[in-house]
């Protein structure tokens, strides 16, 4: 490790130009590619390997034809009531911006319509008669049509229109409801990602001037949630763009060189901003590297990542505070050197050579501690780890290599005119910071065990605290708050529980053309009609799939068919075994039947059953309308797998029920279960790489143990922290482990080396350590104290994740700056102890020349 170190020092020091330019030059290289960079949208990049995700990518692979897609609308009165003249007259100008709008050629062919709302039956009433709307201009008039209008419809099918009314506010005696929804069914087949987008856009903003001064038209999708990116792109540079301008601000006082001797007010602030711009500057690049080699990674490349997901912008947090932490003891170090009057090259050799081995150990162990992610089942956790450690192994680089390069060539032309301050350097730990972080070492050296008991209580509570933590995700989480589609989302859960709209697909896989499978499904599909939050019409559940296909073909009108009936079919397929509570009888050829319903229905069957490559069918897709929303989606998924049972006790056969509320409590889940695992193996490996070093090079291996125990309390008493103010589980918050071993790590491994060469030059342990909190704590109190005042700007977000995020960056890193400040001396102190008392020597070498 130290050969390392020296080959870089020695490195810097004879090819000081060669390292710039060079590292300039793949800073331009790698940076072009950014503009290359790929983002995932909603579950995408936090979907596990899952079957429920296979199975959602498999529906969206066979069944290319099966691209229905819902918009509901949300009406709502400002008198609370939208079955009124004003109410009927939004929903007529609602209907006809739908028929204005760019989505008007792609509605769907549906026998019951493609827009359906809980006016429509007395619109198409009044449409039917010749009355315009604003014939009926009073309410009780609209009240009385609306009362008609259901008493003619089958009960089923009224029922399914009072559905449409809030479930929270409705009273059909009256009528009235606070609230009523419309869907508006598409078909989007002809039409990829970035058209179905547009026509939805556009379909939105043509339903929200349909508003009235009394009643709201609120539309959602799922696509919707994305049409304010650019509003979450400006956030996330209001954001980043504050934290990088405070801590320009502080990093400059943590650099302020005081005024002595030859060093005016002037030169102070030129040395302090150049040194802020060379740190700032150094970060950015490391930033750069990260994202360039991530595209270069990622989809039409290696492919090794996947594709941009949000969680990913929290990495350059982690680079900043990392590269803020590298670069103060770097340079503090540096300057100390200096202030002793040792010459540049030596100085920077010196300072590469005793920081520099900190910063390997640090930078080696945390990227370890990350790429344990690599076996995380969560994608966007996978290369959050990944990205982590090879912007970590990027900012080590450029921090040993261009940062001194660059102050190296301008120090020496200082240091031959005679203008280098080094009797300002001198002073350096006579500064504030410094002085505080010194005076903390008195608790290590009078009350050691107090402060180790104090802290291990505080650990336990912690403990305590992360087994109440909940865990949660959704995938409107990265909506703004105060978002209009945000707003309506919550509205539909509040008041029809999630809305309508929501599919359900479960997808069939194996031998599907069969009687034993078809019959299986029949019986599942029979199943759902008590099924909760599975919508139910006539008695029987709303689903799509091949047997209701057949139904729809075989059934007479008469007899409640519809459009599709075909008699010539209806007289095949109950000629050939097709009974009438549509199961059919063993033996019967089941392919058959589906191929010659496709005939007849190509586009229809093309949304229920698909071939696979030998040719035969393969896959079905049962298409069931649900409203569990976010709430009742664990309940759905459970009550469904019991439905289905029928299928899924076929040998070779299975069922997998999907949706987005499914997946992203696939989500939650994952993350339950992988949360403590990853922390274990993270911390485990860090604290095995510790071991090995000190083994090597002090032959004290318990060092080791000693600077990763401090790391174990900050994550708990982060994780309590949490817990206490209420802050849940997730995909953001889910890295909060990794941050604060990210960041704990270096902070212990910076105190454990300074005392260990500390201790070298003192006798005295009291002294050793008051020198070690410091110059070493003093640094860290700088990179804490800029990092969490950078960051802490994120609690102003409208984004609640980085809200979280914001918060918790705050907790851990003060926790870890406590930890290595005032626990882990007193542990040194104990362990120096220990070894004194037995008449061990504590260290080996004294090699390191003094510093006063």
């Amino acid at each position: 490790m130290e050969r390392i170190i020296r080959l870089l020092a020695r490195l810097v020091r004879r090819w000081p130009w060669v390292v710039i330019i060079g590292s300039l030059l793949i800073t331009l290289v790698l940076g072009a590619f950014i503009s290359q960079q790929e983002q995932t949208q909603g579950n995408e990049g936090f979907a596990p390997d899952a079957p429920e995700w296979t199975a959602s990518l498999t529906i969206g692979e066979k069944f290319a034809s099966n691209s229905e897609t819902p918009m509901q609308v949300l009406f709502e009165a400002d008198s609370g009531d939208v079955l009124t003249a004003d109410g009927l007259s939004a929903y007529a100008a609602a209907t006809e911006a739908v028929l204005a709008s760019e989505a008007a050629p792609y509605l769907s062919d549906r026998s019951d319509g493609a827009i359906q709302g809980c006016l429509g039956p007395l619109l198409q009433g009044l449409q039917m008669q010749g009355i315009p709307v604003d014939a009926l201009a009073d309410d009780a008039a609209v009240k009385g049509g609306f009362n008609d209008s259901l008493g003619q419809l089958p009960p089923e099918f009224a029922g399914f229109f009072t559905q449409l009314l809030s479930s929270e506010n409705t009273d059909l005696s009256v009528p009235s409801s606070s609230a009523g929804l419309m869907v508006v069914w598409m078909n989007v087949a002809d039409l990829d990602e970035a058209g179905i987008q547009n026509v939805q856009f556009d379909l939105a903003a043509k339903l929200r001037e349909a508003s009235s001064d009394s009643v709201s038209v609120q539309p959602f999708s799922f696509f919707l949630l994305f049409e304010d990116q650019d509003v979450f792109l400006e956030e996330i540079g209001r954001l980043f763009g504050t934290a990088f301008a405070i801590i320009l601000l502080i990093l400059g006082f943590v650099y302020w060189v005081h005024p002595k001797g030859r060093m005016t007010r002037v030169r102070s602030f030129r040395r302090s901003a150049a040194d802020v711009a060379l740190t700032l500057a150094t970060i950015m690049m490391s930033i750069a590297w990260m994202q360039g080699l991530g595209v270069l990674m990622g989809p039409g490349y290696a492919g090794w990542l996947g594709a941009f997901s949000e969680m990913l912008q929290i990495l350059p947090i982690l680079l900043i505070g990392l590269g803020v932490d590298y670069a103060i003891h770097l340079n503090s170090r540096y300057r100390e050197e200096l202030g002793s009057e040792t010459p540049v090259d030596k100085s920077a050799g010196r300072a590469t050579r005793t920081v520099g081995v900190a910063l390997v150990l640090a930078t080696v162990t945390t990227g370890v501690g990350f790429l344990t992610n690599v076996t995380n089942p969560v994608p966007a956790l996978r290369d959050f780890g990944i990205l982590a450690a090879i912007g970590i192994g990027s900012a080590f680089w450029l921090m040993l290599t261009f940062f001194p390069a660059v102050r190296m060539i301008l120090d020496r032309r200082a240091e031959k005119a005679g203008r280098l301050p080094t009797e300002s350097f001198g002073k350096g730990g006579d500064r504030l910071l410094p002085r505080l972080m010194g005076s903390a070492s008195v608790f290590a050296e009078r009350v050691p065990k107090s402060t180790l008991a104090v802290a291990l209580v505080l650990g336990i509570l912690g403990a305590y605290g992360t087994t109440q933590l909940s865990t949660e995700f959704s995938f409107t989480d990265f909506i703004p708050e105060g978002s209009a589609v945000l707003e309506t989302v919550d509205a539909l859960d509040e008041q029809f529980a999630g809305g309508f709209g929501e599919r359900t697909q479960v997808l069939i896989e194996g031998d599907v053309a069969t009687p034993a499978v078809h019959n299986a499904s029949v019986a599942a599909w029979q199943n759902m009609a008590d099924t909760d939050n599975v919508l139910v019409f006539g008695g029987r559940a709303a689903v799509d799939f091949p047997a209701t296909i057949v139904a729809q073909l075989a059934t007479p009108p008469e007899s409640g068919g519809g459009e599709l009936y075909n008699e010539q079919f209806s007289q095949f397929a109950f000629g050939n075994g097709l009974q009438p509570d549509l199961t059919v009888s063993d033996g019967v050829d089941v392919a058959a039947l589906y191929d010659r319903a496709a005939d007849l229905a190509p586009d229809q069957m093309a949304a229920v059953a698909a071939r696979g490559d030998d040719g035969s069918y393969r896959y079905v897709d049962m298409s069931i309308s649900t409203q569990a929303g976010d709430a009742a989606v664990e309940q759905l998924a459970t009550d469904l797998a019991a439905d289905l049972e029928p299928v899924t006790n076929i040998e070779g056969t299975t069922a997998v029920a999907t949706n987005e509320n499914i997946i992203s409590q696939v989500v939650v889940q994952s993350l339950s279960d992988s949360q403590l695992r990853s922390l274990i193996i993270t911390l485990l490996a860090a604290g095995a790489l510790l071991v090995l070093n000190f083994l090597i090079e002090a032959r004290r291996p318990f060092l080791g143990v000693i600077t990763i125990i401090p790391v174990v309390l900050v994550v708990l008493w982060t994780f309590g922290m949490m817990a206490m103010t209420g802050i849940p589980f997730g995909p953001v918050t889910a890295t909060i482990s990794a941050l604060a071993i990210g960041i704990g790590v270096p902070y212990t491994i910076h105190i454990t080396h300074r005392y260990q060469e500390d201790r070298q030059r003192f006798d005295d342990p009291g002294e050793a350590i008051h020198s070690t909190t410091r110059h070493t704590g003093g640094a860290l109190a700088g990179s804490a104290f800029t990092t969490v005042a950078g960051f802490g700007i994120l609690v102003t977000s409208s984004l609640v994740p980085f809200q979280q995020f914001g918060a918790v960056t705050v907790y851990a890193i003060s926790f870890a700056l406590i930890a290595a400040v005032f626990v882990l001396p007193s542990m040194l102190v104990l362990w120096d102890q220990w070894h004194r008392d037995r008449g061990e020597p504590i260290v080996e070498h004294r090699d390191i020349a003094p510093i006063e």
